[in-house]
């Protein structure tokens, strides 16, 4: 029996050439989804809120909000069927400032401060930081970021979002499609480049369609870091004049805007590198997440002995290392799932208080609203059967409201 030798096709692409078709075919077709999600301008827009989401989101009732519309007073909102009130998130916020300046004229300024809870710089509240981060897929590492992001947003707060992952799915969930709507220069890592073309953070920043909620963009052009740096490290040793070094350059970019926020929320890359490196060193906190499974447990052991070995070094090259709180995030967990009860309550007995005492639960709430690039903050309850809903925006909450009282903690508001 004869057997026919191996045959190469030469017309068949090289592999790089078929990735690249393959990715030119992807992208025109989420262009396309994007594009029929969001007409006529593919750009997302928030939802409205009904006068009952609005007045819970201010701290008022329903009642004294419709005595304020009655009567003139703040943005009016829009009325729909039956007489129906409905509220943006930028009437809300115009709202909290009249209720916060009605306050203070009455000198209630614990009063004021519920309503516009911005930081106070003059009292040593500091800007927060938040790292959310792990060097494993799968953790709900951007789901976790991205909801967080948007509940202090929500909850009144100046919070900018900082996409640090090349992949980019932050910005996708914020409506962008980085090889469409981004250009050379349009992350962070324009403002932490070693050479001439670096630009100012400010330039690089971009609003959303949160009110409050500002991002800056991610794409490829975050790599270019990694390659960058061990030159200039080399530049610096051989005596040649050194800029900063690489963990001090996200820190120093966030300075410059810091005037402009309460809360900074950096979603990390999924790997232990320099822009980690340095997007810690910038942290004044931290939120690992882990997903309740023996090997991203495992690999969390790896990641906390790698950060704790590098994160030495940089520390005693002169980083900074204060973090108000480090804590665990248990994600996608499955309560009724014993296994991963188990290791739930393994962390708890290891770590104590460090692991965040709400988990953040495995739904079918968040996973649908993510088919059309959407959190379950901008999805409205029709979309859901009630009970699915309800538990995952009771499990989002408890989580979001936790990390939140952390923070305030750090500010000394212990009310």
């Amino acid at each position: 029996m004869r057997v026919a030798p191996h045959r190469t096709d030469a017309a068949q692409p090289a592999a790089d050439e078929a990735i690249a078709a393959d990715a030119r075919v992807l992208s025109a077709q989420l262009k396309a989804m994007r594009e029929r999600f969001f007409p006529p301008a593919a750009k997302k827009v928030l939802r409205s809120f009904t006068s009952g989401e609005a007045a819970r989101l201010i701290g008022v009732s329903d009642g004294y909000l419709r005595q304020l519309s009655l009567a003139g007073e703040g943005p009016q909102p829009e009325t729909g069927p039956g007489g129906r009130r409905f509220y943006s998130l930028t009437d809300i916020n115009a709202l909290r400032a009249h209720l916060a300046d009605q306050a203070l004229a009455k000198g209630n300024l614990a009063k004021a401060r519920g309503y516009r809870k911005w930081r106070d710089r003059g009292g040593g509240e500091h800007l927060q930081v938040i790292a959310v981060t792990n060097f494993k897929g799968g953790s709900g590492k951007t789901t976790s970021a991205a909801h967080l992001a948007q509940y202090l947003a929500l909850s009144g707060y100046r919070v900018l979002a900082v996409d640090l992952d090349p992949q980019a799915s932050l910005s996708a969930l914020f409506g962008y499609q980085p090889e469409l709507d981004l250009d050379g220069n349009d992350t962070l890592y324009g403002a932490i480049r070693y050479d001439d073309e670096v630009r100012p953070l400010r330039e690089i920043i971009r609003k959303t369609y949160f009110d409050g909620l500002d991002l800056v963009p991610g794409n490829l052009e975050l790599q270019e870091f990694e390659h960058v740096t061990p030159r200039a490290l080399a530049t610096r040793q051989a005596g040649a004049p050194g800029q900063p070094l690489f963990f001090a350059r996200v820190h120093a970019a966030l300075r410059t805007v810091e005037d402009d926020y309460d809360v900074v929320v950096l979603d990390c890359p999924p790997q232990l590198g320099y822009l980690t490196l340095s997007a810690l060193c910038a942290s004044t906190s931290v939120i690992v997440t882990v997903h309740p499974q023996m090997l991203d447990v495992a690999s969390m052991n790896q990641f906390l002995f790698m950060t704790s070995d590098l994160l030495a070094v940089v520390r005693e090259a002169g980083g900074r290392l204060n973090f108000d709180f480090l804590r665990y995030l248990v994600t996608r967990f499955e309560p009724n799932d014993a296994p991963q009860a188990q290791i739930v309550g393994l962390m708890r007995s290891l770590f104590g208080d460090r692991v965040l005492t709400a988990p953040m639960v495995k739904s079918t709430a968040v996973s649908d609203a993510g088919l059309t690039k959407e959190t379950l903050y901008e999805v409205g309850r029709e979309n859901f059967t009630r009970t699915t809903y309800d538990r995952a925006m009771e499990s989002m909450n408890a989580v979001n409201a936790e990390i939140e009282g952390l923070m305030l903690s750090a500010w000394g508001r212990n009310g």
